[in-house]
């Protein structure tokens, strides 16, 4: 029997990873249900996992800080970011009542609800030409967006061909994620350490992709990320250090796919008790842009 190789097991547990994320979601409790159903354009990948873990009573603490994470103006006792957001919905669900679902369900209702009403909105029922069929076509900027009713049941799809409609619901995704603030392309991370217990710890480093800038190299884009940890006791002397380079290596079309997810870096460390600075030094090879996190530690 030949063995499997490690990109073939890392895809299966990966799978299984999300096959048991989907089977928690469905049990979930219809409070719960109800969050992930309006709030599914803009939550992320990880967020979703977390959220699902969670024991029930810690949910709504999650839920705040979700919206929290968003509020362009935290200063203030309302939330623009999550009135707009449901504004947009029912916007949606008014505009788009035709087809099987509620508006807000539909291609047409998604990019509404991401890109806001478009410039200019031409609708052709009857569709372009004398054989064609119902055709809208919508308009943000110079960017075109096209949907077409294939069944002529009100049901409009997101035509795959439309010029450039990928880049801008790309872009809008980006805007409408947490730490909305951050400029496209502006490499970032979070650092955090979980435990330590008996000794033990995992450093996990998460780099939202949307942050990464990348060159363009065979029809692909490419960089290198190089992640430089190292930790310091209570004199400043440098006792455990860790540097590893994950190369990436993606289509467009998967770029697009996942740009609302993080790359996730764990690293196990094991100190003896005491109090540690931890530093780390992330470096994107494509542009040599560099940020620096810290946190402090203590082992019992």
């Amino acid at each position: 029997m030949k063995r499997l190789v490690p990109a073939v097991l890392a895809l299966i547990v990966l799978t299984l990873a999300g096959c048991a994320t989907y089977r928690l979601a469905k049990s979930l409790d219809p409070d719960s249900k109800e969050f992930l159903s309006k709030v599914r354009y803009i939550i992320s990948a990880e967020e979703r996992k977390t959220f699902v873990n969670l024991p029930l009573a810690e949910r709504p603490g999650f839920i705040v800080e979700f919206w929290k994470k968003r509020d362009p103006d935290p200063d203030t006792e309302e939330n623009e970011f999550k009135d707009q957001y449901f504004q947009r919905i029912e916007e949606a669900n008014h505009l788009f009542t035709e087809g099987g679902e509620k508006g807000w369900l539909q291609d047409r209702g998604r990019i509404f609800i991401l890109l806001g009403p478009p410039d200019q909105r031409l609708a052709y029922p009857r569709g372009v030409t004398f054989y064609g069929l119902p055709t809208e076509y919508w308009y943000y900027g110079l960017f075109q967006i096209v949907f077409i009713d294939d069944y002529w049941n009100g049901n409009f799809r997101l035509d795959p061909d439309s010029a450039a409609q990928l880049t801008v619901i790309m872009r809008a995704q980006m805007e409408w994620k947490p730490n909305i603030k951050l400029e496209e392309g502006k490499l970032d991370c979070s650092l955090d350490v979980k435990g330590p217990k008996d000794g033990q710890a995992t450093v996990r480093i998460l780099i939202p992709y949307r942050t990464i800038w990348m060159s363009s190299e065979d029809k692909k884009l490419k960089t290198t990320l190089a992640v430089s940890l190292e930790a310091l006791d209570a004199a400043g002397a440098k006792i455990w250090d860790h540097h590893q380079d994950m190369p990436l290596s993606l289509t467009e079309e998967r770029l697009e796919k996942i740009i609302l997810d993080d790359i996730v870096i764990e690293v196990p460390l094991a100190l003896k008790p005491g109090d540690y600075v931890l530093n780390l030094t992330l470096t994107n090879g494509a542009d040599n842009t560099k940020i620096f996190k810290r946190a402090t530690i203590h082992f019992k």
